[in-house]
């Protein structure tokens, strides 16, 4: 098992109706990886289709470096037949070839724009993350692997882009994100990563939705920008900017401690852990020799 982090809850940094808790903690022994977008921007790992002709829900990686690659639970991947999002979070070891569970986010596209794929410096709603997490857990604790609800995908993709009033010639997430651009940049511009923290909860419209705890602060200050981009397109639905319970703040943070936690086979290197701590969060934690890499919770109501 995992030994759960001991996590302190910063002062609270809002803007308009997103709210983010900091949270501090400390990890003995971080573990040496780099992150995806780092080791895909200069081509040490490579994702692109299995094969010519793709399959939706697998894209092949792989890392040509000497040292780990993490990919993020709902991480985006742009180009090749149609964008994808990630199923959950992979570590993907030195010099392997393997395989990403995924699911479509451009439902209208299957056709090559480009022969790999490269990262999106924007991230999945919180929403979007709780439909991915809710299957994914599933699928995983009954053996099946990290398949998703692909048509709740592509459903929550449509509902997105309706309630933002936005269009796209291939039902892609990315327009909806591209269409509220300026409001996004606001409130990720608003909310600026505290030093120190290694991790952060996302309260939107005064009710915490998602909690993300990482191993290292310099992980958590590259991927802070990215999370709350996604935190941000829940927070321009919302309809009050009434301030979190600074309680379920702390009860949020304490559910990595509740128990409930069923390891299942990871889809890459290290150590994977599913529950759904105090009935009330879909959790996933992606660990190495029990160090959590990346511990996540979503609302699951």
């Amino acid at each position: 098992m995992f030994a759960a982090p001991q996590l302190r809850v910063g002062a609270p940094l809002a803007h308009g109706r997103l709210t983010v808790f900091p949270l501090h903690t400390d990890f003995p022994k971080p573990v040496a990886y780099r992150l995806a977008e780092d080791a895909l921007g200069d081509g040490t790992a490579v994702v692109e289709e299995v094969s010519e002709g793709g399959t939706v829900p697998h894209l092949a990686v792989e890392n040509r470096g000497d040292v780990q690659v993490l990919f993020l639970e709902g991480q985006e991947l742009r180009g090749a037949k149609q964008n994808r999002v990630l199923n959950t979070s992979v570590l993907i070891a030195a010099k392997v070839k393997t395989v990403l569970p995924v699911s479509c986010v451009e439902q209208g596209r299957w056709r090559y724009t480009s022969k790999h794929f490269s990262a999106s410096d924007t991230h999945s709603s919180m929403t979007m993350r709780k439909v991915l997490k809710a299957s994914v857990s599933g699928s995983a604790r009954a053996g099946r692997g990290h398949s998703s609800d692909q048509g709740g995908v592509w459903q929550e993709v449509g509902r997105q882009m309706s309630a933002h009033g936005a269009a796209s010639p291939t039902a892609a997430m990315s327009d909806t994100y591209a269409a509220k651009y300026e409001e996004v940049a606001e409130h990720v511009g608003g909310i600026a990563y505290p030093e120190g923290a290694t991790g952060l909860a996302v309260a939107v419209g005064g009710k915490v939705v998602a909690v993300d705890v990482f191993d290292t602060p310099e992980t958590c200050r590259k991927v802070w920008a990215r999370l709350l981009s996604g935190a941000a397109m829940d927070a321009l639905e919302a309809a009050a900017e009434t301030p979190p319970d600074d309680a379920a703040v702390r009860q949020a943070v304490g559910a990595f401690a509740a128990g409930g936690w069923e390891a299942v086979p990871a889809a890459g290197a290290g150590e994977e852990y599913r529950g759904e701590p105090d009935g009330r969060w879909h959790g996933s934690v992606l660990a190495v020799g029990g160090a959590v890499v990346h511990g996540s919770l979503v609302l699951a109501g």
